[in-house]
């Protein structure tokens, strides 16, 4: 048995590597915070002032697709600091 359990850990560590693209998602933020998130959130899309407010109105929603472990980490700490809640799913 203390075999197989390693065994099966390494299994799901190979599975969590494999995944290299990610979806950043905004699940809440801040009421007071609102326009920082909107400012941050265009500062790493393309997307207008509008689309931008609309996306963050949405909440919970996806705001950027095939981001990078790495680069969702960095804005994930970014916009923590304003006081929103951001997962890389």
């Amino acid at each position: 048995m203390a075999m197989k359990a390693p065994a099966a850990a390494a299994a799901k560590e190979e599975k969590k590597a494999e995944k290299t693209v990610f979806e950043l998602k905004l699940e809440s933020f801040e009421a007071a915070s609102k326009i920082k998130v909107i400012k941050e959130v265009r500062s790493f899309t393309d997307l207008g002032l509008k689309e931008a407010k609309d996306l963050v109105e949405k909440t919970p929603a996806v705001l950027k697709k095939g981001v990078s472990k790495e680069e969702g980490e960095q804005i994930i700490e970014k916009m923590k600091a304003i006081g929103a809640k951001v997962v890389l799913e």
